[in-house]
């Protein structure tokens, strides 16, 4: 009897092990398949959205995210968070990027670094700054990479001159690329002092040593306007290459045609010289 009890005892220590070692058993491999079932950690860095060739000038639609392994993160990346998509936003492109290419720090230089408008300037080009307002400078909707026609409007103060004829507008330069708008190389572009730059005054075009001189003479004359072209550039062969003529005040509005020039005023000064009766001089 005895000994039958302690085989009992006996059994039911061993089948009470076994139960805590199942136990066990199974709480270790539920926790090693979670391990082995969860998504490794991740993080959205930014991307090309688009193939990008050197030279380029990033707008907010250059540039998209990404989701990679926080392990697998290159060097120099930008993360996907306000500040880094802005701070990229006018920066120029050292080299070509590929679709989904990160953006590293290496291949763009921004704008305020050291060089960075020699950088963006073509050999032999020349940057040279005009001064437009919210019209002129088509609403604030200038960015830099568009290309534009410089617009000279002129007003002759000749009264002489009928009212139709003393108003004009003429081309000046012919499909320049813009290189800068305001102190920043883009709308959105933020300061050294992280505040958003208010809508641009200036922009800064791209052009040859002789069209620099045309501007700097152009804005002594009148107000300037800026032009965009499409983003779809025409052949070389389809280009208008001659100069445009002046489009007069007349031509716009009919109703100037028929307004003919005031009477001429003339101012008579007669000067004496002693006991003459003097000389009229007539202006």
């Amino acid at each position: 009897m005895a000994l039958r009890v302690a085989v009992f005892f006996l059994l039911s220590l061993v089948l009470l092990g076994l139960i805590v070692f199942g136990i066990f058993i199974a709480r270790d491999f539920g926790q090693t398949k979670t391990a082995a079932t969860a998504p490794a950690a991740s993080q959205q860095i930014l991307v090309a959205a688009a193939a990008l060739h050197a030279g380029s000038l990033m707008q907010p639609g250059d540039i998209a995210a990404m989701s990679v392994p926080v392990g697998q993160i290159p060097a120099g990346a930008s993360l996907d968070s306000p500040a880094d998509r802005t701070a990229l936003i006018g920066a120029m492109i050292r080299r070509p990027l590929e679709q989904n290419a990160p953006i590293l720090a290496s291949e763009v230089i921004r704008p305020g670094d050291h060089g960075f408008l020699a950088a963006v300037l073509q050999p032999g080009m020349r940057a040279v700054t005009v001064g437009v307002d919210a019209v002129s400078g088509s609403a604030g909707l200038i960015w830099p990479g568009d290309h534009v026609d410089v617009l000279l409007t002129q007003t002759l103060t000749d009264d002489n001159v009928p009212l139709g004829q003393r108003i004009a507008a003429e081309l000046v330069l012919e499909d320049v690329r813009v290189i800068a708008t305001g102190q920043q190389l883009v709308q959105g572009a933020v300061s050294e002092a992280g505040k958003q730059v208010a809508e641009a005054r200036t922009v800064t075009l791209e052009v040859t040593p002789n069209a620099a001189e045309r501007v700097a003479v152009a804005t002594h004359l009148g107000p300037l306007s800026l032009v965009v072209h499409s983003s779809e550039h025409l052949p070389d062969s389809m280009r208008v290459t001659k100069p445009t003529a002046p489009v007069w005040a007349d031509q716009v509005s009919p109703a100037l045609s028929n307004v003919q020039a005031g009477p001429s005023v003339v101012t008579t000064v007669r000067v004496f010289q002693g006991a003459t009766d003097g000389t009229d001089f007539k202006f």
